[in-house]
């Protein structure tokens, strides 16, 4: 294949500017306020499809916001590669704590990208990420290389659980036949530490309601002698977690694989410095359970977190009531092998069983998905490491990601497909959080390093 880096230097700025037009559109699937920029986020994925050179591109309709699929097949005998990614972005409050609005892109030097990293939201969460493999299309279908066929699968409710996805690929089954899936949506140790995420956690996502009295009381005339559905709900929390950090729930680790002394010896090895990490989050101790590495706890070790709580007065000065109700969001990453469905109904359980006589407990399940772990041995991931031994000078480490892509396992159920997850974020890059960036280099070098997967497959399926 001929060298990337020329087309590379010759289109920068340009593959720059498009990603920066992609940006600005606030494309956040969870509020309906953005329903518009949603769909023009979709629009604009399918004429950068076009322009890249996919033959054919399609907006499909689901019962939430449309999926975009579009294909390049050059011959049929040939490999498919079906690319995967998502176009909506997680909403950008609190909007106070970004040093620029998150939707007016900006290019700037920090100390991990120092020849500069965009801040939006979505920049490496997924658009940036999912836009590097349209532009690793372009340049093998512009300069006559693209050695096998490719279809993308582009959708909008990533970050609100692929409700409709699950759907839409059960229906699509030939439409999306395919050799291997390839997703961008995931991060590597570091610049000089290039790695593969061979697995992913699950998730089960809930929201729970505590309710005491029928309405707002006087804190003094009432104050002790009912319950305080805040006070109630903050201790069934705090109940959810033993002095190791353990999780309570019955049966919550009936399923979890304990990794063998090897297997966390091998995990051991990637590069880390703790004093580097805390420095990083500006803490001055770790947590976590007992037992774990840092690593561990973030990767192969299922967890239980308040994502939100609320309830009562919050405003400015005093009013002293005790509300009526409390509310709290909670997550539970999960490892491979524990089921979302399974888990969610043991959190229910457990957690009415928390509450005291004089309040009523609602648990609401949102969405979840199941854990993920790759195989090392097939062609997919060896096409991986092979792309990234050519464009980074190393072989990469294979490791386990905290993170959640609950399709993924989807993916494999109904598609029969083994998927590769070749991300090219940094931890640092505060996806989820205000001031998301993604690092101009790393852009540039997933659209340098994905072609070399598309030939290597390609090579080895034969």
């Amino acid at each position: 294949m001929h060298d990337i880096t020329e087309y590379l230097a010759k289109n920068k700025e340009r593959f720059i500017n498009e990603l920066i037009q992609l940006l600005k559109i606030p494309s956040v699937s969870a509020d309906p306020a953005y329903s518009q920029d949603v769909i023009n986020a979709s629009e604009a994925v399918k004429a950068s499809l076009l322009e890249a050179g996919c033959d054919t591109v399609e907006i499909c309709e689901t019962n939430g916001y449309p999926i975009v699929y579009g294909e390049k097949i050059i011959n049929p005998e040939l490999p498919t590669i079906l690319v995967y990614g998502h176009y909506d972005v997680q909403p950008a409050d609190p909007i106070d704590l970004w040093n620029s609005p998150p939707f007016e892109p900006v290019i700037k030097s920090t100390d991990v990208h120092p020849e500069g990293a965009i801040f939006a939201r979505g920049a490496c969460d997924d658009k940036g990420q999912m836009y590097m493999h349209v532009k690793a299309l372009e340049f093998m279908v512009k300069t006559y290389q693209l050695p096998c066929n490719v279809k993308f699968m582009i959708e909008g409710e990533e970050e609100v659980g692929s409700e409709n996805l699950g759907t839409f690929v059960a229906e699509n089954k030939e439409k999306l036949t395919n050799d291997i899936i390839l997703i961008s949506d995931t991060g590597m140790i570091a610049n000089n530490v290039p790695s593969i995420t061979t697995g992913l956690r699950g998730l089960s996502y809930v929201e729970v309601e505590v309710t005491g009295p029928n309405r707002d009381l006087h804190s003094g005339l009432y104050g002790g002698a009912v319950a305080n559905p805040i006070n109630v709900l903050t201790k069934m929390i705090a109940a959810l977690h033993d002095e190791n950090n353990h999780i309570t729930i019955p049966g919550f680790y009936d399923k979890v694989e304990e990794l063998s002394k090897e297997e966390r010896a091998e995990m051991a090895k990637a590069p880390f410095s703790l004093e580097n990490y805390k420095k990083a989050l500006d803490i001055n101790a770790v947590y976590g359970e007992k037992g774990y590495t840092t690593n561990e706890r973030n990767s192969i070790r299922p967890t239980l977190d308040v994502n939100g709580i609320w309830g009562g007065y919050i405003g400015a000065g005093a009013k002293t009531v005790i509300a009526s109700k409390a509310y709290a969001k909670i997550s539970m990453r999960l490892v491979p092998h524990q089921d979302w469905k399974e888990i969610t109904e043991l959190f229910k359980t457990h957690f009415e069983s928390l509450a005291p006589d004089g309040v009523t407990v609602k648990v609401t399940p949102h969405h979840g998905g199941q854990g993920y772990v790759t195989p090392i041995d097939n062609n997919g991931y060896k096409a991986a490491s092979k792309a990234y031994e050519t464009t980074f000078g190393k072989t990469p480490i294979p490791q386990r990601s905290g993170g959640s892509i609950p399709i993924v396992s989807l993916f494999e159920k109904e598609l029969k497909s083994k998927t590769i997850l070749m991300g090219f974020g940094l931890d640092s890059d505060a996806i989820h959080s205000p001031n998301e960036h993604f690092g101009v280099w790393n852009y540039l070098k997933g659209i340098e390093t994905i072609p070399y997967f598309y030939y290597y497959f390609t090579e080895l399926s034969k």
